[in-house]
């Protein structure tokens, strides 16, 4: 168990925010890995209990540890959200092995969905500061730029670092106020084929919604792609 406290939190998008907390001395985690994050002594709590599974949205080079959740309706993410800067909290881990592969001549191919941007976050980050040689294609499904989380981030990232394509894609465009000129719909076939290099045999990542991670794997397998190529995270509700 290690002890931490809160030292900033943001917004990120719409009922999504960012939280950055101390990191322990001698704390070494890979990028895309996740922590156990426990509230201590919190004014209410409900049958989820004080503890959930974050992803690091971090990279292991940073002096502090982030993660970034959706805030919705529980005792747990009030407590979270409402919580002032200097509140201790605990935590376990790190945990998974939701990491990119070594193998550099084989591309990477991440797709996300929603929070489950934030282990392709510290992943991403991760290999700028590395300078790794992966060819690394992250396609990211929103409803609106709103709901983006880190997209200002990933666009930077994309802009710096030449062995990176950042393809965001919006499912519900007529429900937002801004502007959109990318590319529009659900992550399919017919768009993985515009923006993976045919015959490259990437490994595919996949984090989001479970109903999402789901279909992206029934989908790539029904195109060809090997099972033992897809690794994937669920993101249930956090």
């Amino acid at each position: 168990m290690h002890n931490i406290t809160l030292i900033g939190k943001r917004a990120l998008a719409e009922d999504t925010m960012e939280f950055t907390f101390t990191r322990p001395e001698g704390f070494e985690y890979r990028a895309g890995q996740t922590i156990d994050l426990r509230l201590i002594d919190p004014p209410e709590t409900d049958a989820e209990g004080n503890f959930r599974t974050f992803s690091l949205a971090s990279a292991p080079h940073e002096p502090v540890l982030k993660i970034a959740t959706r805030v919705r309706d529980t005792a747990y993410k009030r407590v979270l959200s409402r919580m002032p800067e200097g509140t201790p909290l605990s935590f376990e881990g790190p945990f998974g092995s939701f990491a990119l592969h070594e193998n550099a001549a084989r591309p990477a191919v991440f797709l996300s969905g929603g929070i489950g941007i934030t282990p392709f976050h510290s992943i991403l980050s991760d290999a700028a500061e590395r300078k790794l040689p992966h060819r690394l294609i992250l396609l990211y499904s929103n409803r609106r730029p709103e709901d983006a989380a880190f997209l200002d981030e990933l666009q930077a990232f994309a802009g710096a670092n030449p062995r990176f394509a950042l393809v965001p894609t919006m499912t519900g465009m007529e429900k937002s106020a801004q502007p959109w000129d990318g590319e529009q719909g659900h992550i399919d076939a017919a768009m993985l084929a515009r923006h993976v290099p045919a015959g490259t045999q990437p490994v595919y990542y996949l984090a989001g919604p479970s109903a999402m991670v789901m279909a992206m794997r029934s989908m790539l397998i029904e195109s060809g792609v090997s099972a033992d190529d897809i690794r994937f995270e669920e993101f249930a509700g956090y």
